[in-house]
């Protein structure tokens, strides 16, 4: 069995970090089985070198070993790629194509970020775990395969089996063994080694000199959270080593490639649970708003009706007005602008006042019931309003401009009414 400092400088991997170590330590122990493997980490940790180190160590080295990012590949196509295709199977597939699963046969494949794969793709990816099995895309017919898989991912498995968008069947069988790369944050004495390594490969690839840190661009260095990780690092010591003219890069000059992650202008992103809440409150004000304009509405019906049993046509515009700036406030431009405001319908012209009738007490006491079913009957505003529109159509001779203007409303309103209730 090869050592870990071996494996360092064959897969060229730096650092003296104990976590990563024994990540080394795991692979080198799990190679010369068939268990399937799940490393997990962060993004740019270097997940990538655990496949290779595993695949190289194992007798299936002389083999192929194939590579799959599970998310970059389309939704649509990644059965195809994995499993192949027989022709004609749709639209565009010209040929019979071979997936991954057939070409890596004896082989390995790795599959990376395998936490992006579609569920009805995982669901065909447990069948290959559990016994070898797999179909292609447009056939029945059952082909075989002896695969080893590595997969990776960056996602937190766990949570995306509680939100159903990984099978836990599936993650078990991957996870036999799981091997964690720690982040760089917690490899300190790593990140200035990580460092050195990067400017020197650089100095030589642009044939430039070296860059170096004084001391405190050190401390900075090391006092940094490196979200990007091993990636974010390597980026930077690129960027400092292309762009400045100085070799010697100052605390200044190396913060000022650093990106200020509490002044970040990536987009937030908002938890489902919060989403939810946000739109129950914005429902719940909604809700409310409509009720008080309900009851607003209601109440203008019934001072209306009660104002038109007393026949006091002033008092009922009068009373009008007031409830529309009550609801409408000083928006009351905006409301007149309408084209079917209340005003309209309720705004009763002079013609119709009928004059008041006065009854002896004998008579009130006589019609007394008779007068309660005939307020019952007039508690129907639409009949009042067709009542109304067909005296004065038939006032003005079918005129509907005379009637609207009799009305005291909109000719347009007055044609809208007339279809509403077919007069």
């Amino acid at each position: 069995m090869e050592s870990i400092q071996s494996i360092k400088q064959r897969f060229e991997i730096i650092g003296n970090d104990v976590k990563l170590n024994r990540a080394i330590e795991k692979a080198i122990q799990v190679a010369p089985t068939d268990i399937s493997v799940l490393v997990t980490g962060e993004s740019g940790v270097g997940k990538e070198a655990i496949p290779k180190i595993i695949h190289s160590l194992s007798h299936r080295k002389h083999a192929k070993y194939i590579a799959v990012n599970c998310g970059a590949i389309p939704e649509g196509t990644i059965d195809s790629e994995l499993f192949g295709h027989e022709k004609g199977a749709f639209t565009g597939a010209t040929a019979t194509r071979s997936g991954y699963f057939e070409v890596a046969d004896g082989g390995t494949i790795f599959l990376d970020e395998v936490g992006e794969l579609p569920l009805t793709t995982q669901v065909r990816l447990l069948r290959v775990l559990e016994n070898g099995e797999f179909l292609k895309v447009g056939s029945s017919q059952v082909q075989k395969t002896d695969v080893r898989i590595v997969a990776a991912t960056n996602v937190n498995m766990f949570e995306a089996i509680k939100k159903e968008k990984f099978r836990e069947d599936l993650y078990y069988r991957l996870s036999t063994v799981e091997i964690n790369i720690p982040p760089l944050r917690e490899r300190k004495e790593d990140i200035h080694l990580l460092f050195r390594k990067f400017a020197s490969d650089f100095g030589q690839k642009y044939k430039m000199p070296t860059i170096r840190l004084d001391d405190d661009a050190v401390q900075l260095l090391l006092k940094y959270r490196w979200p990007g990780n091993i990636r974010q690092l390597r980026n930077i010591a690129e960027q400092i080593s292309v762009l400045e003219e100085s070799r010697l890069i100052s605390l200044a000059t190396l913060n000022s490639y650093l990106p200020n992650s509490s002044s970040s202008n990536l987009p937030a992103i908002v938890g489902k649970e919060k989403k939810e809440g946000d739109f129950s409150t914005e429902r719940e004000i909604l809700y409310k708003v409509l009720f008080d304009m309900k009851g607003d509405l209601n109440d203008l019906k019934k001072l209306t009706l009660e104002l038109l049993k007393h026949n006091d046509s002033e008092k009922v515009q009068e009373e009008n007005e007031n409830l529309i700036r009550k609801i409408y406030g000083d928006n009351e431009e905006e409301y007149t602008e309408q084209e079917d405001s209340p005003s309209e319908i309720l705004q009763l012209p002079e013609p119709y006042i009928e004059k008041p009738i006065v009854k002896s007490a004998q008579q009130e006491d006589k019609y007394h019931f008779a007068e309660e079913i005939q307020e019952e009957e007039t508690l129907s505003l639409q009949d009042k309003e067709i009542e109304l529109i067909k005296k004065s159509l038939e006032r003005n001779k079918g005129k509907r401009k005379a009637a609207s203007a009799e009305l005291g409303i909109s000719e347009r309103t007055l044609y809208r009414k007339i279809k509403q209730y077919d007069l």
